[in-house]
């Protein structure tokens, strides 16, 4: 009986000894190009503010206006979370534009999805450039209706630590782009107002 309990704690032994093992080893495995490019843009976590230039113009929109960007790392470092306003306008969504993207690593692919006014849901995958300072994000799929357009590419660029470009593709009714192109500088978060939050 002696024997019995020796070689069951023996063998309990082992396999903890075997999953910390693997544990170990799953840890060292080095980060993939999605997990790398994930970590990169978890940098620009914060609050920013800058200038939108459209290209074409469009009367409904704000062409010149600043536009504030927030930011944020959640759910554990697993996903960021994007949420852009017109800077000085209050937290509405009910009247004003509030769109956010959520990025997160799924399997190999760094993912973004856009939560649009327009009421639905792109999904983007990113692609990195050689010197690892742009990440683009290429269209997947939509959920929702296309009835009013949807976003259909992203770049984000870093220039440095307090200084980012992203530029945005709008699908306007009709397959008619819109390039949005946001030159964006990071603001302390004591000196935006609450009114652009």
């Amino acid at each position: 009986m002696k024997s019995l309990h020796y070689l069951l704690t023996l063998l309990l032994l082992s396999m903890s000894t075997l999953s910390f093992a693997q544990h170990d080893a799953k840890s060292v495995t080095p980060p993939s190009e999605a997990q790398k490019s994930f970590t990169q843009l978890k940098v620009l976590a914060g609050e920013w503010q800058g200038a939108v230039t459209l290209d074409p113009p469009h009367p409904e929109m704000s062409d010149g206006k600043p536009l504030h960007i927030s930011m944020r790392v959640t759910s554990r470092g697993n996903a960021l979370v994007h949420e852009m306003q017109e800077a000085g306008t209050p937290l509405d969504a009910a009247h004003y534009d509030h769109p956010v993207t959520t990025f997160y690593v799924d399997g190999d692919r760094l993912t973004l999805v856009h939560y649009c006014d327009a009421g639905n849901r792109p999904r983007m995958v990113a692609r990195t450039s050689p010197d690892g300072k742009k990440i683009e994000f290429d269209f997947v799929d939509v959920s929702g209706s296309t009835q009013y357009g949807h976003m259909h590419h992203a770049v984000f660029t870093a220039i440095d630590s307090n200084h980012h470009t992203e530029d945005w593709t709008y699908m306007m009714p009709g397959d008619k782009p819109m390039h949005a192109h946001f030159d964006l500088q990071r603001v302390n978060s004591e000196n935006v107002s609450s009114a652009s939050r």
